[in-house]
């Protein structure tokens, strides 16, 4: 689950910034997890790596299981409901349900929603493509991922963005390693992306991840130089990005979290909760088998 960031926020490497009913001095927006947001990095230990693993994988293994539910005629609301049922089964919580307000338990983004899609009884159709975000919290830990699902037959255009999305994940990842700047990660994504002339997202960016839903480290997408920081054994975040197949540009909805393309033209991402490494990474939302992708 993506968060939203001011560019000059905390100490200059980015902030988030308006989730619904927040509010800062002189009426500012500021979003709530500021209160859980400390300056420093959290390193986390070997034992703190697997316990997000544990609730990563289950986060994926539902995600896997609401991908294979997608069909036309099924509704979000039911993909949530389905998700709700498996993640407390095994004993977790939904992360996302009534964080900051937020009301359902998996967000799941339609076509030109970017992110933060509430789901409701809309029936997903022939054509559509979607996003499913999940995040559980298992044992005080959470673990975040998500992936665009295409809905039936899909357009051409349609399936290049999405192909093109989840090679921008791919190809950040396996840059993930001890002494990388952390900037690195939106450079590679944005140069794969400006390739085929898609928009990335700046308005939203991954985030460290742990005991905390939100933490720092900010993982912006887009090409920059704010992320000075470089790459530690023990960091764990999140890289989703969000490209667009036009413009960058968002706007939030009336009910304050669903974000969508300025132009309206299609949006997909894909997420990974990843930990640094002595001497790489680790894929902490992969299943057996995948570690290959990243090699």
């Amino acid at each position: 689950m993506p968060i939203p960031y001011v560019p000059d926020g905390l100490n200059g490497a980015g902030a988030p910034l308006s989730f619904p009913g927040a509010s800062g001095r002189g009426g500012r927006r500021v979003c709530p997890c500021l209160l859980e947001w400390a300056v420093r990095v959290i390193l986390k230990s070997q034992r703190e790596i697997e316990a997000i693993r544990r609730s990563g994988r289950l986060a994926r293994e539902v995600l896997e299981h609401l991908g294979s539910m997608v069909r036309p005629g099924i509704t979000t609301l039911e993909l949530d409901e389905e998700a709700y049922r498996r993640i407390t089964a095994a004993g977790a919580v939904p992360s996302p349900l009534n964080y900051n307000g937020y009301p359902k338990s998996i967000c799941t983004s339609i076509n030109e929603v970017v992110c933060h899609g509430i789901p409701e009884r809309r029936a997903l159709r022939e054509g559509d493509i979607i996003n499913i975000d999940v995040t559980a919290n298992l044992e005080g830990f959470h673990g975040d991922c998500s992936k665009t699902f295409l809905v039936g037959e899909v357009s051409p255009a349609a399936a290049k963005l999405v192909d093109v999305t989840r090679e921008c994940l791919d190809a950040a990842i396996r840059i993930v390693a001890p002494d990388v700047p952390l900037g690195e990660i939106g450079n590679v994504i944005h140069g794969i992306a400006a390739r085929h002339g898609y928009g990335v997202v700046d308005e939203f960016c991954g985030h460290g991840i742990g005991r905390n839903f939100h933490e720092p480290p900010s993982i912006y997408h887009f090409r920059n130089d704010r992320s000075k920081k470089r790459m530690k054994p023990g960091m764990v975040f999140t890289i989703e990005p969000m490209i667009n197949e036009g413009v960058a540009g968002t706007r939030v909805l009336a009910d304050g979290w669903t974000a969508i393309t300025l132009d309206e033209k299609l949006s997909a991402q894909f997420e990974h909760t990843i930990a640094v490494t002595d001497d790489g990474r680790d894929v902490l939302t992969a299943l057996d088998g995948e570690s290959a992708t990243w090699a």
